[in-house]
């Protein structure tokens, strides 16, 4: 791995939750209690995983958020810190930090409740108050759990100052603002999330393919729309949909897999690999990161995927 001082550059502007881990034997229906077998406690949040993906995965990462002042927040900033993550640009807001409540069941599926806390005041100001930091990035990545004025903005200033932006639209409910898109290289959204933001039912890759053609005469330049153990559907600038096969692996845990593709494929990305060679290598990243438990815990090192070939 390249020296801290030679590594390209990412930065992150987005959320930082404390993840609340449940397994239990499988998800609970409405109304329903469930006697869970395990619980554990570990830093999450999808802005705080694509920081230590991009990091563990051969990136310089700087991150834009808030936490709260609090037991949550004292952790959630020493652990990006312990991965070598530039927390400057990293505020203490007055709001308690982030949550997660997270149930995993043995089919290794997952459901999840978020309270954003802190995560609200990553306000435009903020954007502002750190423009440098976005300046000196190769690649800017933001996701959809900050307020969406303060999204608007990292995407505005990135676009401005001529980095590599990628947008996450996790959650995603329905359709991005139409000036949005323009100011997108990668939309990265997963089935749910290509079906939230075209209104068109996504449940195989040729459905991807129709909704990430939708979302390209819309504007954003490639997308890629993540298909889990099915792989990934690119539409690339330029060229035809293709589908990425998924490596085949025992699935432990799916959390953070998502997470894990675009922290690896920014890091490569930044490293001004080719989008082709990009997309392996992150989704290898993704592939070993469902073997193991935990959101920020599976997240593999760029030794471990290399070795994975």
């Amino acid at each position: 791995m390249a020296s801290n001082e030679t590594r390209s550059r990412v930065t992150v502007v987005g959320s930082l939750n404390m993840d609340l881990v449940v397994r239990a034997p499988r998800l609970p229906q409405p109304g329903e209690t469930l006697a869970g077998r395990t619980f554990a406690q570990v830093a999450g949040g999808k802005g705080g995983n694509q920081a230590v993906a991009a990091a563990r995965l051969g990136a310089r990462v700087s991150m834009l958020g808030c936490v709260g002042a609090d037991a949550n927040g004292a952790q959630l900033r020493a652990g990006l810190e312990a991965e070598g993550i530039d927390c400057a640009a990293l505020e203490t807001g007055t709001q308690p930090s982030g949550v997660a409540l997270i149930v995993v069941d043995d089919a290794s599926q997952n459901t999840i409740v978020i309270v954003a806390g802190s995560n609200g005041e990553v306000t435009p100001e903020a954007i502002a108050r750190h423009e440098a930091v976005l300046g000196a990035a190769d690649v800017v990545i933001c996701q959809l759990e900050t307020p969406p004025a303060s999204v608007h903005a990292a995407l505005a200033a990135a676009r401005r100052l001529g980095k590599t932006v990628i947008l996450n639209p996790a959650p995603a409910t329905g359709p991005l603002p139409a000036d949005w898109l323009p100011l997108i290289d990668y939309l990265i959204p997963n089935e749910l999330e290509a079906a939230a933001l075209t209104g068109l039912p996504v449940d195989s890759p040729g459905d991807a393919a129709k909704a990430a053609a939708v979302l390209r005469a819309a504007g954003a330049r490639n997308v890629l729309v993540t298909l889990g153990a099915r792989g990934v559907l690119a539409a690339l600038d330029g060229a035809p949909a293709t589908l990425y096969d998924a490596p085949q692996v025992e699935a432990v845990d799916t959390t953070a897999a998502g997470d894990t593709f675009i922290g690896g494929l920014a890091a490569q990305l930044a490293q001004r690999a080719s989008v082709d060679a990009a997309i392996r290598f992150a989704q290898r990243a993704a592939a070993l990161s469902v073997t193991r438990a935990g959101a920020q815990p599976s997240i593999p090192t760029g030794a471990e995927v290399d070795a994975s070939i």
